[in-house]
């Protein structure tokens, strides 16, 4: 597996080996909305399962060029219209604006289009309220990038270890999701909370995500949760601190913590972790570095009733998402994330963020 860029979130886009579902011409997909870096880990994580990218559409022609350069295939669109209108088009990617998502989404399901959003894949609830309501009208899928497990090796081997029963019936998950800011490099609608939605929503989204997949959970309820601007009083539409607390309809607990406050001196954009406890152990994933000691990413920690295990799986498990997503759009089957668990998490991450305590003034 190629080195991704370790130092910036913005635009990280982990790269695997190839490992397609569908031969060539089989799926082909388009890329609309280019306003967050992780356009290039969504595609690269279709392209290696087997999919063509033909189109791409932004307004601003310098990101398109920028893009086509990078996935030559890619053909510049004139208009959005022009993508959703071509036939051959099965799957519309995109990283515009979180608050734009979804409008997007309800256009492309409308042009018969499976869609593959960015998270936070919307960022109201009455966003939501229709993007379910077009789902079940148009039986459309509305896929989301919860980059923070599906493209993690550690956090997917986590998931076969937990099936497999290693750890016993999961009752905790603890998940800590520090961000890079790169303030220079931030574009405006960043700091204002009306388009990202605000921190728990947003980068929130990843830990709820990863709480209910781990913990086997459908449902879940916010205990509680706070949010504060520590550090950026010049931005006062940023949240840069967020945290929650949830337990699941099944009894399992989380708490989790975001931030903006990842220091320059760290070799990567986060020092993600996640740490899931079960009845017969625990698991702890340090899924972009091994502080201090190991600069590759994806460590899973394995503590069970035999022993302490330290399994370093990069370049290891893959990423079977996208395969999986690719084959869910074909056969109309719900395998890679159903579309329930989708929406769960965005509403959890929501109402998380619309109840939070606000801690500084």
């Amino acid at each position: 597996m190629t080195e991704f860029q370790k130092s910036d979130g913005m635009n990280y886009a982990p790269q695997g080996t190839a490992n397609r579902v569908v031969a060539p011409g089989e799926f082909r997909f388009a890329a609309i909305g280019l306003d967050h870096g992780h356009i290039f880990g969504m595609c690269n994580g279709l392209l290696e399962a087997g999919a063509e990218l033909t189109w791409v559409y932004d307004p601003d022609p310098t990101k398109v060029a920028d893009f086509c350069a990078r996935y030559p295939t890619a053909r510049a669109a004139r208009a959005e219209e022009e993508i959703l209108q071509d036939a051959s088009i099965r799957l519309i990617a995109s990283a515009a604006i979180p608050a734009d998502r979804c409008a997007l989404g309800l256009r492309a399901l409308d042009a018969g289009k499976d869609y593959f959003s960015d998270k936070p894949p919307l960022t109201t609830l009455a966003q939501l309220d229709a993007a379910r309501a077009k789902v079940q009208a148009t039986g459309r899928k509305y896929a989301a990038y919860y980059s923070e497990r599906i493209h993690s090796e550690a956090a997917v081997y986590a998931g076969e270890l937990i099936r497999n029963g290693a750890i016993g019936r999961v009752i905790q998950v603890i998940g800590l999701g520090p961000h890079r800011i790169s303030l220079t490099a931030r574009p405006e609608w960043f700091f204002q909370k009306e388009c990202y939605g605000g921190i728990l929503c947003d980068i929130g989204s990843h830990q709820i995500e990863q709480f209910l997949f781990f913990a086997g959970a459908q449902d879940a309820r916010v205990l509680h949760s706070k949010v504060g601007n520590y550090h950026h009083p010049d931005q006062p539409g940023l949240e840069d601190f967020g945290d929650a607390t949830l337990v699941a309809d099944n009894g399992a607990t989380q708490y989790f913590r975001v931030d903006w406050f990842t220091p320059d001196g760290l070799g990567s954009w986060g020092d993600g972790r996640t740490i899931i406890l079960g009845t017969d152990g625990y698991i702890e994933l340090r899924k972009y570095l091994d502080v201090a000691r190991d600069a590759q990413p994806d460590h899973v920690y394995l503590v069970d009733h035999k022993g302490e295990h330290h399994l370093p799986v990069h370049g290891k498990i893959g990423y079977p998402f996208f395969g999986q997503l690719i084959l869910d759009c074909l056969h109309r089957t719900d395998n890679a994330m159903p579309q329930a668990h989708v929406f769960k998490t965005i509403e959890l991450a929501i109402r998380a963020e619309m109840q939070a305590e606000q801690i500084t003034r």
